[in-house]
């Protein structure tokens, strides 16, 4: 595992990397290489095995841009012999146009060099492209096993194209939109100590629930809220407040509408699980979309996605799953919805049957 020190060098390896006008992961992760190779010296030795282990997709465009950029090149590293190393100039880090932009000791250099290749050589990154491999280096290098970590400001497109593929890889344990966990499997790759990374990231999902529970909406909060909401959204929360026929405790409604919703993990078993589930389930489209419909318009408002799995027979699956669930149905087009109000789950364009108006739009919030 890498050292306190030696993760914050990782970091910022990384975020030079991102910050290099380079188009695709290719580029980037070639970069990388290069960079670390590069960072003492100004030159960073690269042989055509090492190019070849990078498994780019398109290697001679990888070559080109960085070429574009300056680093120079002894000879053409694509027909040189694959054993014999290829000297790139790097010069940013030649020391002539002012201090290094990264001032790596030997040691920080080799250990950091050194977790970079390990890292894109663990088992779950085997058979994946250079956006999932790069994605994986920075969640690494910013996150930790033992607590959630939001996702790195500096992570290029792609790679946000590629958690899922972390997550299905077993790299990730937990991914949600904005926060990840790291799977235990590749712990030692943790860029960040467990209390290092609790102390500079916390875990909103805890604060949140400890807020919670510190203060509940009251009677008078909740009437409150409502007076100060326009009259759209009012009407929707007093249907589902007033439903005679979901009856659902007060606290628990006030609880939907007033506090921020929280986000649900998405575990890698719950993923599979989802994956098997989808193959036996093809016509879970339209049959959402008509039961969103009709539960509108017997009860006045959406159902849940609880409400939705269970009225449809989808049962014993979890929260986890259910949110899931009508995630991939909103994705799909089936369903749609006014996040974050609640109980607004209403057919989508991808549906057949139209849904009553009436909901509330995201700006009455």
């Amino acid at each position: 595992m890498l050292t306190h020190q030696q993760g914050e060098a990782a970091r910022k390896l990384l975020a030079y990397v991102a910050s290099l006008p380079l188009d695709g992961p290719d580029a980037q992760l070639l970069a990388m290489v290069v960079v670390i190779r590069a960072a003492r010296s100004g030159v960073g030795n690269l042989t055509g095995t090492d190019l070849r282990s990078l498994r780019l997709t398109d290697a001679d465009r990888a070559v080109a841009a960085l070429t574009a950029l300056g680093w120079k090149p002894a000879s053409d590293l694509l027909l040189a012999d694959p054993q014999t190393p290829v000297a790139i100039v790097v010069p940013a880090f030649s020391g002539e146009a002012g201090p290094t932009p990264l001032p790596f000791g030997k040691v920080m250099r080799s250990r950091v060099s050194g977790w970079s290749m390990r890292t894109m050589a663990a088992k779950p990154l085997r058979k994946t492209d250079a956006a999932t491999r790069l994605a994986a280096l920075f969640l690494a290098a910013n996150g930790s096993a033992d607590d959630f970590t939001g996702l790195p400001a500096e992570l290029p497109g792609p790679c946000v194209a590629a958690l899922p593929e972390l997550l299905r890889k077993g790299f990730l344990a937990e991914l949600e939109s904005d926060r990840y966990r790291l799977h235990e499997a590749v712990s030692h790759l943790c860029g960040k100590r467990p209390e290092a990374c609790a102390a500079a990231d916390g875990d909103p999902g805890t604060e949140s629930r400890a807020a919670r529970a510190k203060k509940p909406v009251t009677p008078e909060m909740w009437e409150a809220w409502k007076d100060q909401r326009s009259p759209a959204l009012r009407r929707h929360a007093e249907a589902v407040e007033h439903c005679s026929l979901c009856a659902p405790a007060l606290a628990r409604v006030a609880e939907a509408f007033v506090r921020e919703p929280l986000a649900v993990p998405v575990q890698r078993k719950v993923l599979l699980a989802y994956e098997e589930w989808e193959a036996t389930q093809p016509d879970r489209g339209p049959r959402a979309a008509e039961f969103a419909a009709a539960f509108r318009a017997e009860h006045g408002h959406g159902p849940s996605a609880k409400q939705l799995c269970l009225g449809l027979g989808w049962k014993k699956r979890g929260r986890g799953m259910w949110h899931l669930i009508v995630q991939r149905l909103v994705a799909d087009g089936w369903l749609t919805n006014t996040a974050p109000v609640p109980w607004t789950l209403r057919p989508g364009k991808a549906a057949s049957v139209p849904g009553p108006a009436g909901s509330p739009r995201p700006h009455d919030r």
